[in-house]
């Protein structure tokens, strides 16, 4: 597996986002992180953007944000035009958000999500693939 998948939080995911890093490397996934690199306080939106800016320009195949809510982060990773990134809560969202929206960043709450869900959220997000078809009008309707 060769797929590359940038990686960024805030200080309220930093441990989400080390434990969370390991699992992928040893998946087989190649990663680039841009932070937060310690649980000292940051701007989460600094991180969203570098993770959008990363997908948006192909450096990456796909990315993953982690604040606390992941609100706020998949705000942030949004405002880069061509960036999708997905809230999801549960395997259903992370299913839905690949196969009808091609999301292409992962959004999760580090506070609401528990670290277990965490990895089966990303585990589903990953194997899924767009189904394009009448999708993929809708997906260019997005970006204005």
């Amino acid at each position: 597996m060769n797929e590359k998948i940038a990686i960024g939080c805030d200080h309220a995911a930093f441990n989400e986002k080390e434990k969370l890093k390991l699992y992928l490397v040893e998946k087989g996934y190649n990663l680039v992180d841009v932070g937060t690199n310690s649980l000292d306080s940051v701007d989460y939106p600094s991180y969203g953007h570098k993770v959008g800016l990363l997908v948006s320009n192909n450096t990456v195949d796909k990315g993953i944000v982690i604040c606390g809510s992941g609100i706020g982060i998949s705000i942030a990773a949004n405002k880069v035009k061509g960036a999708r990134a997905a809230l999801c809560t549960s395997q259903a969202h992370a299913e839905m958000s690949r196969k009808h929206n091609d999301a292409n960043i992962l959004a999760l709450g580090a506070r609401m999500t528990e670290y277990t869900e965490i990895i089966n959220i990303v585990e589903t997000w990953l194997k899924t693939k767009f189904e394009g078809g009448r999708h993929l009008k809708r997906i260019k309707l997005i970006e204005i």
